[in-house]
């Protein structure tokens, strides 16, 4: 009786720091998964970052590309999306929209 009760205490104890190991691991992965790219960009990267397009041209949306920001910009003389390197602050690549 006494050598089950060892055994029932030692598994639990198991049980729990398993659950401690689950959830630490869980967080790093989430912390690594979502700074991956977010964090990447905002590290070591100036947030003085001119685009230079002409006048009367605004902003439509940004989204995270393999690393890039894809910049969809709406120009006068018709929209494109601006592949941007986050790291050099350059347009890596245009693709414009049109006819």
């Amino acid at each position: 009786m006494r050598g089950l009760k060892i055994l029932v205490v030692v598994m639990g104890v198991m049980i729990i720091v398993a659950t401690v190991a689950l959830v630490v691991a869980l967080v790093q992965r989430m912390n690594s998964a979502a700074g991956g790219v977010a964090n990447g960009i905002a590290s070591g990267v100036s947030t003085d970052l001119a685009l230079r397009q002409p006048p009367g041209s605004r902003i439509g949306q940004i989204a995270v590309l393999d690393g890039r920001l894809a910049v969809w910009v709406e120009r006068p003389d018709g929209a494109r999306i601006l592949l941007v390197d986050p790291r050099g602050g350059r347009v890596a690549g245009e693709i414009r929209l049109g006819e």
